[in-house]
């Protein structure tokens, strides 16, 4: 058969420019109709698998009085530090376990008259409204103390 590779070689040919039209006119078309990304929708680089949400939810804050086992401590605090809560559980040995209560717990008021007695000093927190719940438990279980950020 005479000619036959030089043939398959012109159908190629044709059948890629057939195709090349085809795709041209489905974008022509959907850009007519508006089919087509809408200029804010239009990603640039690299498309992110996930999306990336806007913002997370607030979280609700409230201010909690905590008593801090060492007076002095508070002392050492002013309004705006950050500070972690520790609660250390008393046992019958002495030692007990400690565990942090509350992580990064902004420092909203200390009372001028920090008075050094046994029982502690008061200190404001603003914490989460859950954290919240945890320090008033822990208050009541544990002694709390605080370490500066």
């Amino acid at each position: 058969m005479r000619g036959g590779a030089q043939r398959l070689r012109r159908l190629a040919r044709c059948r890629r420019r057939a195709t090349a039209a085809g795709l041209a006119v489905t974008a022509a078309a959907l850009l007519v109709t508006g089919a087509g990304p809408r200029e804010a929708e239009r990603v640039r680089g690299h498309p992110v698998a996930d999306p990336v949400p806007e913002r997370p939810a607030p979280v609700e804050t409230v201010t909690a009085p905590v008593r801090i086992a060492d007076g002095a401590t508070v002392r050492l605090l002013r309004p705006g530090d950050r500070v972690d809560v520790i609660a250390a559980e008393e046992s019958a040995t002495g030692a007990g376990a400690a565990r942090v209560v509350a992580r990064g717990a902004r420092v909203a008021k200390v009372p001028t008259a920090v008075d050094t007695a046994e029982s502690g000093a008061l200190v404001v927190l603003t914490v989460p409204r859950r954290t919240a719940a945890r320090l008033a438990g822990a208050g009541v279980a544990s002694r709390l103390a605080v370490t500066l950020w």
